[in-house]
């Protein structure tokens, strides 16, 4: 077996070997008792987005794409999705504290209004999650009023 062989079944090995090693998967309740639909007043048609949009990687329930099963890019997607929810969990929501609330709503009126959100790493595989203008204004109205 020539050297350079050896070093591409090296590689074929490595590969297949991290493939049993995958992440811990974000597969709670989304809509628990702590949601933000049971603690604040979300409009129908805002949540309806916030849920087709944003819940993947902001709360504790993603469906995950077919491509998450292959490592190491399901441990770069689950790294998003744990910084999402670090960032920002809407199944979480009623725990924060009223300052801290009022906070996350103003980052979420900026990020509506500036068109932050979805990422444009998720918007690639995702194109169907992307915001229209009148969603993201429905949004960032809705937010802005709860600040």
């Amino acid at each position: 077996m020539t050297k350079r062989n050896k070093i591409l079944l090296a590689i074929a090995l490595i590969l297949v070997a991290i493939q049993l090693i995958r992440p811990a998967r974000n597969n709670g309740e989304a809509m628990g008792p702590n949601d933000i639909s049971k603690a604040y007043q979300v409009p129908a048609e805002v949540h309806t987005v916030l849920q087709q949009s944003c819940y993947d990687c902001h709360s504790n329930k993603t469906n995950y794409p077919w491509y998450a099963n292959i490592q190491p890019i399901g441990w770069w997607l689950q790294s998003h999705i744990n910084d999402g929810k670090r960032h920002l969990n809407f199944s979480e929501y009623g725990t924060y504290a009223e300052k801290k609330a009022k906070h996350k709503f103003e980052e979420i009126e900026d990020a509506a209004a500036n068109g932050w959100m979805p990422m444009e790493s998720y918007l690639w595989m995702h194109p169907e999650t992307k915001l229209t203008p009148d969603q993201s204004k429905a949004i960032a109205q809705w937010a802005g009023a709860l600040k």
